[in-house]
């Protein structure tokens, strides 16, 4: 599975962009709606930052901002970490382990194309799924 590349393991229903000037309590219901736990700051289709659930709570919640007025561009991780969709699931792991967060955008030609997060290295359909596209890849 850590060998897979991140391309085939992507889910694309998993990735969810809004501009920066989006209020924190949209980017909460979006995420919510979504059941993701991070959303990716994209303007002009180049990705600006990430926000994240422990964004929402440190950032935002902990210093007593206010969600609906408080934008995206004031609370985001700016200019996050990236990852090309060739390079290995493990890879995308250890990038996580050593910078502390759980959520990696997965960037081609500037424009984001997926999110990874530490939770799919936990989840037993994605990898009956990685399985699936190895042995399909064999077959071509």
């Amino acid at each position: 599975m850590f060998s897979v590349r991140i391309r085939n393991m992507m889910e694309l229903e998993k990735m969810v962009t809004t501009p920066s000037q989006t209020s924190v309590s949209d980017a909460a219901q979006l995420m919510a709606s979504a059941r993701v736990g991070a959303v990716m700051v994209v303007d002009s289709e180049k990705l600006v930052g990430i926000f994240t659930e422990r964004d929402a709570v440190f950032r935002v919640i902990a210093p007593g901002l206010e969600p609906r007025t408080t934008n995206l561009a004031d609370v985001m991780t700016p200019s996050p970490l990236t990852v090309d969709p060739e390079r290995s699931f493990g890879f995308a792991l250890q990038l996580m382990h050593e910078h502390g967060f759980r959520h990696v955008p997965v960037v081609e030609n500037d424009r984001p194309v997926g999110i990874v997060s530490a939770r799919d290295a936990l989840d037993p359909e994605m990898e009956d799924f990685i399985c699936e596209a190895q042995r399909r890849e064999g077959i071509r």
